[in-house]
């Protein structure tokens, strides 16, 4: 059994493209079951790093394909999952 905190340390790679997505920082779970619908990860940064951010990636869990020690491999089209944050 994972804990979400442990899914908090691990980095998302995308095989599609080998990109580095970054680390997860939040999921949505679905309150009903207990199951995990989405986990989110930061989006770029704007200016240099040094402003906030106004993206994130929302993956949805059935395109997560592993889930190792370090890292997580998802499939995904990057266009597609990043989303505006509200």
């Amino acid at each position: 059994m994972a804990r979400i905190e442990d899914l908090k340390q691990k980095e998302v790679i995308n095989i599609q493209d080998g990109s580095r997505l970054g680390f997860v920082s939040d999921v949505d779970i679905n309150v009903k079951t207990g199951c995990i619908i989405n986990i989110i990860v930061d989006g770029p940064c704007k200016v240099f790093g040094l402003f906030g951010k106004d993206t994130e990636y929302v993956i949805n869990w059935c395109d997560i394909k592993k889930i190792g020690d370090d890292i997580i491999l998802v499939d995904v089209d990057v266009d597609c999952v990043l989303k505006d944050v509200k």
